[in-house]
């Protein structure tokens, strides 16, 4: 699976998403934004995220992903 796929299908997902994906082939890091997550603990946001992905996980066609879950107003407070 190349980054531009998981982007796409993040992107696909989530309202608003700004999404960064780097990696291998099996295994990446990705950063996103969205507002979809405001007021949600992090477990939720990573739920939201492995949900849009999950039949590539379970295909293995997606081997692992680490990521950063951020609202807009938090990545923003991270540019400053």
């Amino acid at each position: 699976m190349e980054p531009d796929a998981i982007r796409a299908l993040l992107e696909a997902g989530l309202n608003s998403a700004q999404v960064e994906v780097i990696g291998d082939g099996r295994h990446f890091q990705a950063r996103i934004i969205s507002p979809d997550f405001e007021n949600l603990p992090l477990i939720k946001r990573h739920r939201m995220v492995y949900d849009l992905l999950q039949a590539h996980i379970d295909s293995d066609v997606l081997h692992a992903i680490s990521m950063r879950t951020l609202t807009p107003a938090q990545a923003a407070a991270e540019q400053d």
